[in-house]
């Protein structure tokens, strides 16, 4: 059968292979920062390294590759040579420079690992004859990426803030304490004359970049300084002393970033391209999830009414977007190095842009639509299996990017993948549901699975597909649809929908199923119509239960739902027949993230606000109750601390508390001095 879906293996895929395994010896020899971002460098690093004997194992095999396993190591290929440059930064580029952008670069870090992380999930391990110990290897990299968090190591951003309070002294009337100033220059191994002008040529370079920044400007005139009072004629006695430790000078003519590894095609790297548009970014801005975008693009993002991250999914609590100055000087340089004019930019360098870049990008362009148009034929004219195997290509493709998602759809494949969630055979319909999955996440694709009929067919699958993850995968689906809000409306009225969405919050795995099925329904509860349809399913009793488990892994998830629910009667009437809710809300202020304890709050001031004196006196009898409502003025979000504020008047002007476990009767003077 694959033989029918795969192109006989040639020598540029298997010369793409060994360039992998190349890559990842030399990514795994880098010589890695001895100052700055150590340990981002090590674990990215370790787990490149991790990949080296998969490579060799499918290189020596000489077996043909597959459309899917080419792209991903297309995509794997450039993470690497991303990891690499990244790392020579670190290793080469200025010491004060990284600290002064240390929370950008450690998300470079988190970037590349996320990217490692979806590109291995795409690769069909599969379809290649490998042995049990290299996919236990391989299993234990993608368990790791899929970990890895967004770190910023404790001490380096100390050293920052101690760069932050010495700059004002370099051009001002006090000068800096040498003792911190000595401790700061050992710290960042500038311990002589040579190391000191080394970092300011370093900083001369980054400064020709970027012109106009008054920082960079500074930070050489406090090495500057550094440099003459600790290594100075003025103090010799330092000088001689840092003279027999700086004996290694193998730095040497190392460049920054941009000249360490220049790329030979003209594409501009993915990093330089807006998740949204594809296109380069003129005016790149970050917003409140830490992700970048062109400002034009994520502003028609924010206008058209949508409150969430486009990459992440995650809400966004304000919708400030700040200036990314540093990866604007990155994106402007490599304009210049490959003579597109930066600032007369429109639409990635169409016009005035160089022909040769836009020449590759529709070559890659081409060979996307190349591959969608011959999987969907399959997808129309194949037998059981080879339509199954169609859907499995698709559904890694539609994985990878925007640009893939929109070919896979003007080829017209969404309609027949539809029709695919009806098949007999759990794992096409696995596949198709998937597929439609990864395809809705481009925007204009939403619309064509609508229209195609998918909602049925998709709340089907989630109610009884025998594949947990089709199940799984299902509830994805409707949130990733559910972001439209006639599609909220179309999704509550299926009567089926909700219903299932609750069963699989119930019954899913701990690690997708029911974070899934509540991060649905909280799309679905925005609209108000939905949410009594929500508690009739039974929701409520289940969300508690679930915020009693530690197991469960949704605790923000579930308490967003239940203030959600918390907004209408039949919500209010539910929680206040769980007789451990109050306990259960009151346990989550205490030792819950601060979007926890803000829907936290939010219900317990709607129990109390409309529950009368019964839930104001459970409130009352948890253990720490109060304490953990006045934390919430000084520690909460906004909108905990108006809550929280808001209930413990409430609580004040309660005359009469009622009885305690011990018979005991509390007043208002009572509740003033608890809380107080």
């Amino acid at each position: 059968m694959m033989a029918q879906m795969s192109p006989p293996a040639g020598p540029s895929s298997l010369s793409q292979v060994e360039d992998l395994v190349n890559l990842a010896r030399q990514v795994a020899i880098c010589k890695r920062s001895g100052v700055c971002q150590k340990r981002n460098g090590a674990n990215i690093s370790r787990s490149i390294k991790l990949l080296s004997p998969l490579l060799e194992e499918i290189r020596d095999a000489h077996h043909p590759l597959p459309p899917s396993a080419v792209e991903a190591f297309h995509k794997l290929h450039h993470i690497m040579h991303s990891t690499k440059l990244l790392l020579d930064e670190c290793r080469e580029g200025s010491c004060f420079c990284l600290l002064m952008k240390i929370a950008a670069v450690s998300e470079k870090f988190y970037n590349l690992n996320k990217s490692l992380s979806a590109t291995l999930e795409s690769l069909p391990l599969e379809l290649f004859e490998l042995s049990d110990e290299i996919r236990e290897q391989v299993e234990l990299v993608c368990t790791q990426v899929q970990r890895a968090q967004l770190y910023v190591d404790p001490a380096e951003e100390c050293l920052y803030m101690e760069v932050v309070d010495m700059l004002p002294h370099v051009e001002g009337e006090e000068t800096p304490d040498l003792s911190d100033l000595q401790k700061l220059f050992t710290t960042l191994d500038l311990n002589s004359n040579a190391d000191c002008e080394r970092e300011m040529r370093k900083l001369e370079d980054e400064l020709a970049i970027d012109s106009d920044n008054s920082e960079i400007t500074s930070l050489i005139g406090l090495v500057r300084y550094g440099k003459c009072v600790l290594y100075g004629v003025g103090q010799m006695e330092h000088s001689e002393n840092s003279s027999q430790e700086s004996g290694n000078s193998s730095v040497g003519d190392a460049g920054e970033l941009s000249s360490s590894g220049r790329e030979v095609s003209t594409s501009p790297p993915d990093e330089f391209r807006c998740p949204i548009s594809l296109d380069l970014m003129i005016d790149p801005v970050i917003v409140a999830s830490g992700q970048t975008y062109d400002r034009s693009s994520i502003a028609r993002w924010i206008d058209a009414g949508h409150l969430t991250c486009p990459k992440s999914g995650q809400n966004l609590p304000h919708m400030t977007l700040t200036p990314n100055y540093v990866l604007r000087s990155l994106i402007s340089r490599w304009c210049e190095e490959h003579d597109i004019p930066f600032d007369k930019q429109d639409k990635g360098g169409k016009k005035g842009g160089s022909m040769e870049h836009i020449a590759t990008t529709k070559a890659a362009l081409e060979a996307t639509k190349m591959t969608a148009t011959f999987l969907v034929g399959k997808l129309m004219t194949g037998s059981p299996e080879v339509k199954k195997q169609a859907a499995y290509e698709l559904r890694l493709l539609a994985k990878c990017s925007m640009d893939n998602r929109m070919c896979i759809a003007d080829a017209g494949a969404i309609p027949l993948l539809v029709t695919l969630l009806e098949s007999n055979d759990s794992k096409t319909q696995e596949n198709a549901v998937t597929a439609l999955l990864n395809l809705s996440i481009l925007d204009r694709n939403k619309t064509i699975i609508v229209d195609a009929g998918a909602l049925d067919p998709i709340i089907e699958v989630l109610r009884s597909a025998t594949s947990m993850e089709a199940r799984e995968n299902a509830a994805a689906t409707l949130f990733s649809l559910s972001v439209v809000d006639d599609y909220k409306v179309q999704i509550g009225s299926k009567p089926m929908a909700i219903a299932a969405l609750v069963v699989l919050l119930r019954d899913g795995t701990p690690e997708r199923g029911k974070h899934d099925a509540a991060t649905a329904l909280i799309n679905l509860a925005v609209w108000n119509a939905n949410k009594p349809n929500i508690v009739a399913a039974g929701a409520v009793q289940i969300l508690v239960s679930l915020l009693q488990d530690d197991e469960a892994g949704i605790t923000d998830d579930a308490l967003k739902v239940l203030a959600l629910v918390a907004g209408c009667p039949q919500g209010l009437e539910a929680l206040n027949m769980e007789a451990t809710a109050v306990a259960v809300l009151m346990r989550h202020l205490s030792s819950g993230s601060p979007k926890g304890k803000e829907n936290a709050i939010v219900v317990l001031h709607a129990l109390c606000k409309s529950g009368g004196d019964e839930v104001l006196s459970r409130v009352l009898k948890v253990t720490r109750a109060n304490h953990s409502l006045h934390s919430l003025l000084t520690g909460g979000t906004p909108r905990a601390k108006r809550r929280a504020a808001s209930l413990l008047k409430l609580l004040q002007r309660w005359e009469l508390i009622g009885y305690s476990a011990t018979g005991n009767v509390y007043t208002s003077t009572d509740v003033s001095t608890m809380m107080f």
